[in-house]
C-alpha cells in the first residue's frame, strides 16, 4: 500500500479523453473531456479535449475509457483504530481504563498514536477519500498530523481535526476520546480548550452510545443538556467551527439540533419539529444542520452474528435498540430534503478505514438513495455541510484537484468506488492506490 509520502513538487499534468463523473444529484457525465491541473495544485482547465490548450511540460495522463469524478469526503472518521472488533463493553472497570489512559497518553503511546493514524489516514487516502473530518480523538495527533498535510510536508487528504469530544463525566467516549463537562460554563471552557489545541472541528455527546456501552438501553439515552450543548456551539461558531453531535435517540437529536448543532451523526426517527430544525436552524453556524447517518457503523451490528462480530450483549442490545431509527432518520432526511452526507465512523467494529464506498451502497440498497445521489451526498452535498464547496467537492475549474479516476461511472454503480486506478490529492498523485484489506471482514460485510 502507498504511504502518506513526504514532501514532493507538485508538477502540472493533464488528464485527457476522460468521461468527467460531475457527482451532481443527476449523475451528469461529460465525455472525452480535458481536466488540467497546475503546478499549484488546483483545476486550472475544464472542457473537451479537442479545444483543450495543454501548455509544453504538462504530464499527459491519458485517461479513455476512464472516469474522473471528485474525491470522496468522509465526514465521520475515527482514527485511533482500523475496524476490527473492538471490545467495548467486555471490562470497563477503574483499573482497566486508568491503565489504558497511561499507555495512550504516555510519551510512547502519543509516538504509537501517531504512527496508527498516520497509516489509517494513508489507507483512508488510498481508497479515494480526499478530505475527512475526525469525530473524537485520543488527544490531538489528528491535529499534527493535518498540519504536517496542510505544510505539503506529507501527501494526505485534507482534514478537520476535532481531537477528544465532548461529554459528561463517564458519557459516551469519555475518557479515552473525551473530555468531560458537567455545566454550561465547563462546556464552553472545554471548547475552548480544544481550540486552543488548534481543531478545526467539536464533536459532542449528545447521547449514549453503543461501543462503550455499560448497559442495556444506555445508547440513545440523553446525556449532555441543551444548555450545555447550546454553550459548545456558541464558543465554537464564534470562531467558525462547526458542531457534530452524538445523537441516537429523538430526545437527543432535538435537544441537540435546538442548541444549534451543525451535523448530527448517526441520528433518529424524526418528527415534523426536527424535520424542520434541520432545514432552518437559527443557532447553527449557516441556519441548516445536516445529518450523517452512518449507516456503515449500524448495519453490521445488527446483521452478522454476534459470535463473528466479537461483541458481547450489551452492545448486541444497545445496536438493535438504534439502528433501526438510524436507518429511518436516513430515509425520512432524504424524503423531505435535509442534506444528508456520509460519513463511516471508520475505525468502529467492522467498520475498516478503505469501506467509504460501502456507506454510499447502503445509502441504496437500505435508504431509497439512487447510485447517482448516494455519490453526490459524498462528495458536493459533503462539501457544502463541511463548509468546503468553495474548494472541492467537483471536478470546476478554480478548485483544488482532489479527484478520482474510476472503471466506472460511479452515479450508475458506485461499487467502482472501491477500487480507484488513481488518487490525486490537492494535486499531488497517488499512483496505483492500494489498501490492505481484512478479507474476513470483506466477506461477513458481503453477506447481507
Amino acid at each position: 500500500m502507498g504511504r502518506l509520502q513526504g514532501r514532493k513538487e507538485r508538477e502540472p499534468f493533464v488528464l485527457e479523453h476522460a468521461s468527467i463523473a460531475t457527482g451532481d444529484e443527476k449523475g451528469t457525465v461529460q465525455k472525452d473531456m480535458s481536466v488540467l491541473v497546475s503546478a499549484d495544485g488546483r483545476i486550472e482547465q475544464v472542457c473537451p479535449t479537442p479545444l483543450a490548450y495543454v501548455p509544453s511540460g504538462y504530464h499527459r495522463i491519458n485517461a479513455t475509457g476512464k472516469f474522473v469524478a471528485p474525491g470522496l469526503i468522509n465526514a465521520h472518521t475515527h482514527l485511533f483504530a482500523d475496524g476490527k472488533p473492538l471490545s467495548g463493553g467486555t471490562d470497563l472497570s477503574p483499573r482497566v481504563v486508568d491503565a489504558g489512559l497511561k499507555v495512550m497518553h504516555s510519551p510512547a503511546g502519543k509516538v504509537i498514536m501517531d504512527a496508527r493514524i498516520k497509516g489509517n489516514v494513508s489507507t483512508l487516502l488510498n481508497s479515494g477519500v480526499t478530505t475527512i473530518r475526525t469525530l473524537g480523538d485520543v488527544g490531538y495527533e489528528a491535529v499534527r498530523l493535518r498540519d504536517k498535510i496542510d505544510a505539503d510536508e506529507l501527501t494526505g487528504p485534507r482534514m478537520l481535526a476535532a481531537g477528544p469530544l465532548l461529554a459528561i463525566p463517564g458519557g459516551h467516549g469519555d475518557p479515552f476520546i473525551a473530555l468531560s463537562c458537567s455545566s454550561p460554563e465547563e462546556a464552553r471552557r472545554r471548547t475552548r480548550e480544544n481550540l486552543d489545541h488548534g481543531v478545526n472541528a467539536i464533536k459532542v455527546a449528545a447521547t449514549g452510545g453503543v461501543t462503550d456501552a455499560t448497559k442495556l438501553g444506555e445508547a440513545g439515552s440523553p446525556q449532555m443538556t441543551e444548555e450545555e450543548m447550546a454553550a459548545v456551539c456558541d464558543e465554537a461558531h464564534e470562531f467558525g467551527v462547526l458542531v457534530a453531535a452524538h445523537a441516537q435517540s429523538p430526545e437527543g437529536v432535538k435537544a441537540a439540533l435546538k442548541a444549534g448543532v451543525d451535523t448530527i451523526e448517526h441520528g433518529s426517527a424524526l418528527d415534523d419539529e426536527m424535520i424542520e430544525l434541520f432545514l432552518d436552524n437559527p443557532r447553527s453556524l449557516r441556519g441548516f444542520s445536516a445529518l450523517d447517518p452512518t449507516l456503515s457503523a449500524g448495519l453490521p451490528l445488527v446483521k452478522i452474528s454476534q459470535q463473528e462480530l466479537g461483541i458481547n450483549d450489551i452492545v448486541r442490545g444497545n445496536s438493535e435498540l438504534v439502528v433501526d431509527g438510524m436507518v429511518k432518520s436516513a430515509k425520512q432526511a432524504h424524503e423531505n430534503g435535509i442534506a444528508v452526507g456520509v460519513g463511516t465512523d471508520t475505525g468502529m467494529t467492522f467498520v475498516p478505514q478503505y469501506g467509504t464506498w460501502r456507506e454510499l451502497d447502503y445509502l441504496v440498497r437500505y435508504a431509497d438513495f439512487t447510485p447517482a445521489q448516494a455519490f453526490h451526498a459524498a462528495t458536493q452535498v459533503n462539501a457544502r455541510n463541511l463548509g468546503f464547496d468553495s474548494v472541492t467537492g467537483s471536478v470546476d475549474t478554480g478548485k483544488d484537484a482532489d479527484l478520482i479516476v474510476l472503471d466506472e461511472d460511479p452515479a450508475k454503480n458506485v461499487r467502482t468506488l472501491a477500487n480507484p486506478k488513481l488518487v490525486i490529492a490537492r494535486g499531488k498523485p497517488v499512483w496505483r492506490p492500494e489498501v490492505k484489506h481484512f478479507e474476513e471482514i470483506d466477506r461477513l460485510l458481503d453477506s447481507f
